[in-house]
């Protein structure tokens, strides 16, 4: 239960000062006014010798650590309370120490059509994230995984245990899809870090530096919504200014019902401000909520607004099941827009402040119209920050106090929106700030006649009605971000005015602008203009991007780039882009279209093909002077007569050779990579829909062998079932018996094409007995599969043994068939000595603990009635 402080111990927060001024009670964190006792403290102090002094003198029971992150953080441990490091004269604020954190929820697949990624690999395939690094803060990937093959850089932390979610958000930032296409992320060349979230402050800015880190992927919580601007929050800010190239991107939490906290300022609105950290609430750093499939804000999407009302999260990207995800998409998108302006600026990256400017530019609007606290400015649309990076719709300048920045901007006839965004770094501001901003520019677009627009601003009043109002033109004094955009803008040339409004630090401050001309249309996003291939038979997303006012059309496709076309659906919403369709179960190229009124919308040409799904026949490592071998299988996808193989090379997979044969033999040099895919080509050689790719080592097929397992543990007629993963090479098949003088042969098989096999067996007498198959090649190789044991009874008859059997050891009753038997053991003089019942089907089990030795006899009746069994039993 909340405490809230009492007034004798505020008093005593008002320590005095050296110049005799009083220290506020807002030294405390929120957490530590409502709950002042905890096991640990972050403290926030000027002077980190002159504080140690201070705690050895009045906390000498106090055990201090110096907190990663920006000089002069300490953690407390050992202190009464946190009043009493607030009475300190050196300490400027007291704050909660490392939560543990949380992954906020784990995904079953990603849509990259979502946010437009997939068309950035189409259209640019060269942005992939190469020569950037990307780190993963929370617990560790799994460094072995192929999809990131060839592009981990070592940690002490890569040592533990690998995390499922840290290694899905690792895979939706920078997987290569050497696994499967689903194992492709965003920017599937990067160079990938971990790091840990047990330190929420920020990691060392000087070693992320020197690992080239550009984006880190923060995609946790804390238990509690945290709204206020904390020690965290305010280290993030300062690292953003330190090295400005550096973009943090957060997942927004999944609070979305909840409610703020006491104390907060929307403590008294249900379902808003419920950020899980105090460390999102900083303001040059990126905060991401979740969309489902259709681009709806998620119910349980953190919303904002920020603790003082600054419009959080900004961005928004699909998250199916939490806004982990999104956060991680978001990154990769924001790790494209950094290859794409570093490309072109000579190697340079672009600053945090820019990287964050083109994607909320580019964003497209969900929700309520304009930017709100649920959905930011928008759902993360990653081919539109690449193009205004390629484009060149970027400004970068600085303005001083009272100063103004313009700049023309010239825009073309026929434009549907004209869109631009201000982003700055801001300085961080004082621990616990009622108000984040320091530094505030103002931002206009003045039009050619002289008209004035200025950027949406939401009202941040703590009530619902209020805080559900559509955004409204005005200044804005709280954002470090501000929009403007302009429906159908004549055309003509404007100015973008950037003012120095006010500086509170620095004589200037640098700024970022983002702008793009919008035209109307429609362009798909899946299947994309080239390379996409889509799987046949399997219900597929097609997703497209409207630019226009609300409609229907009709959507369909065709086969081959001539043939007719085939009503797909007649009234598509065009404005929902995403329409699931199952395409026909053929191989070959197609196409599908849109028809809006009287225009065409065709997609690019794509493949479409079922997807073979290739096994192992079989794996035999070298053995004497027979040499390694392996067998790679699929089934033949019906219309195509050849397939590439591909096989994991130094980061990705690489065409290896290409065969008209649904089986691939591997032996020498080949057998050098492990990991192979399959795919299908087209008749014009283009590649077809790719399955997973198998580790031929790792398959669960052996040397020919997949199982040989008994058909039943009881059986007048011991029967085996012998699985192969193919009979290729194979000359003959035994079953052989285990003797006193070793294994003898009881059956013997020629291989046919199946590789299924029944072999079976009928034993001299009654009991346990034990068999292996053995395969011969026709090279004269022999393979062996493990022993497996059979119990014979015959038909009609119980068997018991062992017989004679050693004090302290279990008789076996074994009965052919199969039935519940009630058993008594009597002694020579025919004394009932114990008895129970055996279960219907299993080998029953008389135990003879404690008996001496001598003659017994155990008597056996079915439970269902008929004929009783009587056995003597030999005691040892």
């Amino acid at each position: 239960m909340a405490v809230l402080l009492p007034a004798a111990l505020l008093s005593s927060v008002h320590a005095q000062t050296p110049g005799g001024r009083a220290a506020p009670a807002t030294k405390l964190a929120p957490p530590l006014q409502l709950a002042p006792l905890a096991a640990a403290y972050r403290v926030q102090v000027p002077d980190a010798a002159a504080f140690r002094r201070w705690a050895r003198q009045h906390l000498p029971a106090a055990r201090l650590t110096a907190a990663p992150g920006p000089a002069g953080l300490f953690t407390v441990h050992g202190a009464s309370s946190a009043a009493a490091l607030a009475a300190c004269p050196l300490v400027e604020f007291v704050d909660v120490a490392d939560r543990r954190a949380q992954p906020e929820k784990e995904i079953d697949g990603v849509d990259l059509g979502a946010n437009r990624v997939w068309p950035v690999h189409a259209l640019f395939p060269q942005l992939d994230g190469r020569g950037l690094t990307a780190s993963v803060k929370e617990e560790p990937f799994d460094s072995a995984d192929i999809d990131f093959h060839g592009r981990v850089l070592p940690s002490a932390l890569l040592g533990g245990q690998p995390s499922d979610h840290a290694t899905i958000m690792a895979t939706l930032i920078g997987g290569a899809g050497n696994s499967a296409p689903t194992g492709r992320g965003a920017a599937g060349q990067v160079r990938l870090a971990s790091s840990s979230y047990a330190n929420l402050l920020p990691d060392d800015g000087a070693q992320l530096s020197a690992a080239g880190v550009s984006v880190q992927n923060h995609s946790y919580g804390v238990a509690a919504v945290e709204s206020y601007y904390g020690l965290e929050a305010r280290a993030y800010d300062q690292q953003t200014r330190q090295y400005p190239a550096l973009l943090h991107v957060f997942s927004s939490g999944n609070r979305g019902t909840q409610t703020s906290p006491a104390g907060s300022r929307y403590a008294a609105v249900a379902g808003v401000a419920n950020l899980t950290g105090q460390f999102k609430q900083s303001k040059n750093t990126l905060s991401v909520g979740a969309t489902d499939v259709l681009g709806q804000v998620a119910p349980l999407s953190s919303r904002g607004p920020a603790h003082d009302g600054r419009l959080k999260p900004e961005l928004v990207a699909l998250g199916e099941a939490g806004t982990s995800d999104a956060a991680a998409l978001v990154s990769g998108a924001a790790l494209l827009a950094q290859h794409a302006y570093r490309d072109q600026h000579a190697g340079v990256l672009p600053p945090a402040a820019l990287t964050k400017a083109v994607l909320l530019n580019s964003a497209d609007d969900v929700g309520r119209p304009g930017p709100d606290f649920e959905a930011g400015f928008g759902q993360t649309d990653a081919l539109g920050a690449v193009q205004t990076m390629l484009a060149g719709r970027v400004l970068l300048d600085a303005v001083g106090a009272g100063a103004t920045s313009s700049f023309p901007l010239a825009v073309p006839a026929g434009v549907r929106q004209l869109k631009l965004t201000l982003v700055w770094a801001d300085a961080e501001a004082a621990a616990n700030a009622a108000q984040a901003l320091v530094n505030d520019l103002d931002v206009e677009l003045v039009g050619p006649g002289g008209q004035r627009w200025r950027p949406w601003v939401l009202s941040a009043y703590a009530h619902p009605d209020s805080l559900r109002l559509p955004a409204r033109r005005g200044a804005d004094h709280l954002n470090n971000v501000e929009q403007i955009t302009l429906a159908v803008p004549a055309a003509g040339t404007y100015q973008v005015q950037v003012r120095g409004y006010r500086l509170a630090v620095g004589s200037s401050q640098d700024f970022a602008v983002a702008y793009e001309l919008e035209t109307a249309g429609l362009d798909w996003t899946n299947p994309a203009s080239t390379g996409t291939a889509l799987r046949a038979d399997q219900p597929q997303r097609l997703r497209w991007q409207w630019r226009g006012p609300a409609a229907t059309g009709r959507l369909e496709y065709r086969l081959g780039s001539t043939g007719s076309w085939q009503l797909i659906g007649a009234a598509v919403d065009v404005a929902a882009g995403l329409y699931l369709w199952t395409p026909p179960d053929v191989a070959g190229a197609a196409q599908v279209r849109l028809v809006v009124g009287s225009t065409e919308y065709p997609s690019g040409a794509f493949a479409l093909s079922r997807r073979p799904q290739p096994e192992v026949g079989y794996y035999c490592p070298s053995e004497g002077s027979v040499a390694a071998e392996a067998l790679l299988t699929w089934p033949p996808v019906p219309g195509v007569s050849e397939y590439q193989i591909l096989r994991l090379g130094a980061t990705r997979l690489e065409p290896f050779r290409v065969v008209a044969d649904t089986a691939l033999l591997l032996s020498g040099a080949a057998l050098g990579s492990r990991y192979y895919g399959v795919v299908p080509l087209l008749p014009d050689g283009t590649p077809a829909a790719r399955a997973r790719t198998l580790d031929y080592t790792r398959s669960g097929t052996g040397c020919y062998v997949r199982s040989f397992l008994p058909r039943q543990l009881v059986s007048s007629e011991v029967q085996f079932e012998l699985v192969l993963g193919t009979t290729y090479r194979l000359r003959r098949i035994y079953l052989e018996r285990q003797t006193a003088a070793g294994f003898e042969t009881v059956q013997t098989l020629t291989p046919g094409p199946q590789p299924r096999f029944w072999l079976t067996d009928v034993p001299p007498g009654p009991g346990r007995y034990a068999y292996r198959a053995h395969l011969e090649t026709q090279a004269g190789r022999s393979i062996y599969t493990g022993i497996e044991e059979a119990y014979f009874a015959a038909v009609g008859d119980v068997a018991v043994f062992p017989n004679p059997v050693a004090a302290g050891q279990p008789i076996t009753v074994l009965d052919a068939e199969q039935r519940l038997l009630h058993w008594q053991l009597f002694d020579h003089l025919g004394r009932l000595l114990r008895e129970a019942s055996t279960d219907e089907g299993t080998l029953g089990q008389v135990p003879t603990d404690g008996l001496h030795p001598g003659t017994y006899v155990l008597r056996l009746r079915p439970a269902g009635g008929g004929a009783s069994f009587t056995r003597r039993v030999l005691v040892r």
